[in-house]
């Protein structure tokens, strides 16, 4: 068996990718050279940014309004640095967030605090958010809301539509920045049905290849000149993101969004009838589900009966499946998931807990042998059990 379920971490570059690449690199000019074989490549940018813009709902983009990045994070690190430095006076410096977001969210609201910000991090206990504490900060104070659509550790699904809403309500000025690396194609949604100013993608999650990710900006954010770049350089990508654009990395990109975008429906209930396979064979064992009650489908968390994850990884992997104790950008840090402390577990329990992600082309079979191999790991792992 060789099955792998760590698709929260990176997914498998699909056909369609790869072959917009290899068709890209013979178009190697650079897109800002006044040349034709750079007027070749500024029209493959185009065509891309056109077809990533439609995956996501927006078919007729305005200039600037798609950035493309290196990654999702350096996309979120725009979205966050880039419109908290566009304005030297604020009258609004409360930034709402989760307790529960990505290190790319997180770690660049904590430079924001050491520049004057106040962030709120609202509990996220059981995957749900704390409404209540979300309310309580809707006033006019209010500059950012960044919310994660789907948990990457979790799944939970958090309701940031409800939460953008009524943030606008508030303040109608409040900009809000939703991370959907997760959630792009495997839960349903559009950038106007979120009510997002600002959302951040990645093509490595979605079976494109690594390295390259965008952010969809609202033509309201460019109209009053909210966001500005944080990297100087030579004014590429609308002024927003100068360097070189890597247009072999965005043809891989929009080609896996358009591929997505045509399957999703069937992809969404492929994955959602392998979760609750998945989910059932897990109740008739000793193995605790970490499920939220509203989750993505494609994500499940496990804590293992008093087994740490890192021995049942090992031995999982020994019987060639490819699982996760959790984000990939998180693996290196030391001490139990900040996430999962959040969700409710005690550190003993995070150490122990594993997370599942799988992608459409996952099959019955391979969940059927990953349930006989979790059993297989709580009856004979239990001597080395400390």
């Amino acid at each position: 068996m060789n099955a792998y379920f760590d698709n929260s971490a990176t997914t498998a570059l699909c056909n369609e990718a790869r072959e917009a690449m290899l068709e890209a690199m013979d178009r190697f000019g650079n897109p800002s050279s006044l040349h034709q074989l750079g007027a070749d490549a500024a029209k493959l940018l185009r065509q891309c940014r056109c077809t990533l813009g439609e995956a996501l709902g927006e078919r007729f983009l305005k200039d600037g309004q798609l950035i493309f990045t290196s990654s999702g994070t350096e996309a979120t690190a725009l979205a966050l640095l880039g419109t908290a430095r566009a304005k030297a006076r604020r009258t609004a410096a409360t930034i709402l967030t989760t307790d529960s977001e990505h290190p790319s969210v997180e770690n660049n609201l904590r430079l924001l605090e050491k520049e004057g910000f106040r962030v709120v991090r609202v509990p996220t206990k059981g995957g749900e958010l704390d409404m209540a504490t979300v309310m309580a900060h809707m006033n006019e104070q209010l500059f950012m809301v960044s919310m994660m659509l789907v948990n990457n550790e979790t799944g939970a699904r958090y309701p940031v539509e409800q939460v953008f809403a009524a943030a606008h309500a508030a303040n109608p000025a409040c900009l809000c920045h939703c991370d959907a690396v997760q959630g792009f194609l495997k839960v349903p949604f559009t950038f106007k049905s979120l009510g997002a100013d600002l959302l951040t993608v990645s093509a490595h999650k979605i079976h494109g290849p690594k390295g390259v990710g965008a952010l969809l900006v609202a033509e309201r954010v460019l109209k009053t000149r909210a966001i500005v770049p944080v990297l100087a350089g030579g004014g590429q990508e609308f002024g927003l993101r100068s360097g070189t654009e890597n247009t072999v990395g965005i043809a891989g990109f929009a080609a896996a969004a358009k591929r997505g975008a045509m399957r999703a429906r069937t992809d969404m209930a492929h994955m959602a009838e392998l979760s609750e396979r998945l989910l059932a064979g897990l109740s008739a064992s000793d193995i605790r589900v970490n499920r939220p009650a509203v989750a993505a489908p494609h994500i499940i968390n496990i804590t293992m009966p008093d087994l740490k994850s890192e021995t049942v990884l090992h031995y999982l992997s020994a019987r060639g499946f490819s699982i996760s104790s959790g984000s990939a950008c998180s693996s290196h840090a030391k001490g139990p998931s900040g996430v999962l402390l959040a969700f409710g577990l005690t550190p003993r329990e995070a150490d122990c807990s594993l997370r599942i992600s799988l992608c459409p082309e996952n099959t019955e079979n391979e969940v059927d042998e990953l349930l006989a191999a979790l059993r297989d790991a709580v009856r004979e792992l239990v001597h080395i059990r400390r």
